[in-house]
Parts: C-alpha cells; structure tokens; sequence
C-alpha cells in the first residue's frame, strides 16, 4: 500500500528503508511487486539511461515523461519525482514545478541543496518534500566524497537540520563519510536515506542501472546484484547469428 512520507517517518528506528530508482513502466512494476517502500524517479535517469554528462541537462519534461511511466508501472508505490536543474531557483518556480511532478504521478518531490525557502513554500501547498546534502550532483563540479573536513561536514550538518526545519520530511545523503553519515542519522527526527554514506543510516538507496550492471561503469559505493549489459550483448549477438544463418524464425 502506497505511504506517505509521514507514515514512512514510523519506520525512523524501526525497520530500515530500501529504495530504488526507476525510469519506466516494466522496472517500476518489478520493484513494487518486490515491495520496495519507496522508488525515486531520479534526474540521475539523465546519465544512465539518456547519455548526458551530468544531471545538469535533464529538464522538467524529461522528468515528467519518466514520472507518468514509473506510476504506470507502480500505482500502489511511494514516488519521489525529482525537480531537475535551474526548477527551483525562485520560489514561483519551486511552487510551480512541484505541482508539475505532483501532477505527473509523484506523491513527493526532491530537491538538492539548502534551498530552505523553496522547501517551506513547497510544503506550504501541501505537497511533501525529500531533502538532498552531501554530494549533490547538479551543483558539483566533481563527484569526490566530500564533508571529510571538519567544516565542511558540519555545513552539511546544519543544513540537513535547517532543511528538515524548513519542512522537509525525509533527507537523502549521498556521498559523506561513513561517520558523518551516521552522525546526521542520529541527530534528525526524520529518516537519512544514504547512497555511499555508510551503512548507518536509516534506509539506503540504489540507482537501479548500478544494481542491474547496466552500464559500463558504475560508483564505488554501488553495489551489482546482476550483469545485465552483458546478457544484452549475449542475447543480440545470438541474435545477430541466427538471423545471418537462418536460424531465426
């Protein structure tokens, strides 16, 4: 049964969270029918599924496209829709866009970064909202751990707090060290997801294409469950060879 981020915040301390992205229908309805809480349609689908170089490139009608196509496959899940680069850099914006992905087929949006005010103007319209600190792609400019200075880790510290002051019902940190990660667990109300932040952390998410193998490369804190690019190319080529010797139909 699909939940609210309210209702997963119960799980805070109780039972750890799995999440997975999705881009289409078909993964979508494998993930919900594995009972995955939660699947985020990441602006990640930007590099693993669409060749761009960064996030940077995704726009709102990318997302929407892939939002409408996960909700297909997966009615009964929790979706978080991710507002791409340069969506939420005033407030109209912020507002405007969320109710975009809203409308698509999410229950939840995602932002990167201490945009305190678009998440209290977001939350003001009822519309629930998932925070994003540590490494946040659409502003790096390189995709190094960071927060392993003093500084830098308490910076993301306060601003995991302020966001979820700001309302914010859940946060995603991606990147930090393991002690950070679990430090910023420890001291918000709300649930961390982590993706390479250690494994103390209340829940972890995974871009699907990394657990698939599906791909060339892949994050050093990814894990793959399977190889799938290789059959692909075992699949085609025996294709290709029944085709040229008559084999197929």
């Amino acid at each position: 049964m699909k939940q609210t981020l309210k209702q997963l915040q119960q799980f805070k301390g109780v039972n750890r969270i799995s999440m997975l992205t999705a881009y289409n229908c078909p993964i979508a309805r494998s993930i919900e029918q594995a009972g995955i809480p939660i699947i985020l349609v990441g602006d990640s689908v930007g590099m693993v599924e669409m060749g761009f170089s960064s996030t940077r490139d995704v726009t709102m009608e990318h997302m929407i496209y892939h939002i409408e196509g996960v909700r297909r496959g997966a009615p009964n899940t929790h979706i978080i829709g991710d507002l791409p680069h340069l969506s939420y850099e005033s407030i109209d914006d912020a507002v405007t866009n969320a109710k975009r992905i809203i409308a698509a087929g999410a229950d939840s949006v995602k932002l990167e970064g201490p945009y305190f005010d678009a998440v209290k103007a977001i939350c003001a319209q009822g519309i629930e909202v998932v925070a994003h600190t540590g490494l946040t792609p659409q502003k790096a400019t390189s995709f190094k751990k960071v927060g392993k200075d003093e500084n830098e880790a308490q910076q993301i510290i306060e601003d995991s707090k302020k966001l979820i002051e700001a309302g914010a019902g859940m946060l995603v940190v991606e990147h930090v060290p393991a002690q950070l990660g679990a430090q910023i667990s420890n001291e918000l109300t709300v649930p961390v997801i982590g993706i390479g932040a250690g494994g103390e952390t209340d829940g972890q998410v995974l871009v699907i294409n990394d657990a698939l193998g599906i791909g060339d490369y892949w994050p050093p804190f990814s894990k793959q469950y399977a190889h799938v690019s290789d059959t692909v190319l075992k699949v085609a080529t025996q294709f290709k060879d029944e085709v040229q010797h008559k084999q197929f139909p």
